[in-house]
């Protein structure tokens, strides 16, 4: 199994089996490695000897994978440190133009939109529109998998960009294809948005970046 098949199954909604069981595969590229929980099941995504990677989970502990000490001791292993806890979600393309006024959204330059600079760092083939009061962009991230992030300024925020950015993504993303959203789940405006716009959480990710934190 690989994570791109494990990711393309999720998409679609057929999940790892719910045994408490951890799926340790490799990293899908130098960049990525990291922790995907899905119900009473995690998958590790590490160059690393499964073995000693078994061996920093404590047995029977369901929560373990995405727990402090495993993640530090996986950082340890790697040389990496932890980027964040996110709620994964994601949505289908939708087709055509929305219903009412459409947004006019206004592509520019990656390189030179400032809320694209960690995107970089993350992700490929990274695109950016922005209309007054908000940014979205989209990228190929974790295996390959179309992401999309929204930024919406402190003066738009309770007026719906954010649903509307979100939803314009899924009208965004090349091929028809699947797109993937990582929020931080403290962020409720963020979460309540992307819920609005169709996107499903299938589970929890940690991205484990380059560098000792």
């Amino acid at each position: 199994m690989t994570l791109p098949r494990l990711l393309a199954d999720a998409a679609r909604g057929v999940f790892p089996p719910a045994d408490g069981s951890v799926t340790i595969v490799p990293q899908p590229s130098a960049r990525d490695a990291g922790v995907i929980a899905f119900t009473a099941h995690s998958v590790v995504f590490a160059d690393a000897d499964p073995a000693l990677v078994r061996d920093l989970l404590p047995p029977g502990d369901l929560s373990a994978p995405l727990n402090p000490p495993f993640l530090t001791a996986l950082c340890g292993l790697l040389g990496r440190r932890v980027n964040n806890i996110d709620l994964l979600t994601t949505a289908t393309a939708l087709p055509g133009p929305p219903p009412g006024p459409p947004l006019a959204l206004r592509e520019t330059a990656a390189r030179e939109h400032p809320r694209a600079a960690r995107a970089l760092s993350h992700r490929d083939e990274v695109r950016v529109w922005t209309v007054p009061g908000g940014t979205v962009l989209i990228g190929r991230g974790v295996a390959g998998r179309w992401e999309m992030a929204v930024e919406v300024e402190p003066a738009a925020r309770g007026t719906g960009l954010g649903r509307r950015l979100a939803l314009e993504a899924r009208r965004l993303v090349p091929d028809g294809g699947t797109l993937w959203a990582q929020i931080a789940p403290g962020n409720a405006a963020s979460v309540r948005a992307l819920l609005a716009a169709g996107f499903t959480p299938v589970g929890a990710e940690a991205l484990l970046v380059p560098g000792h934190g």
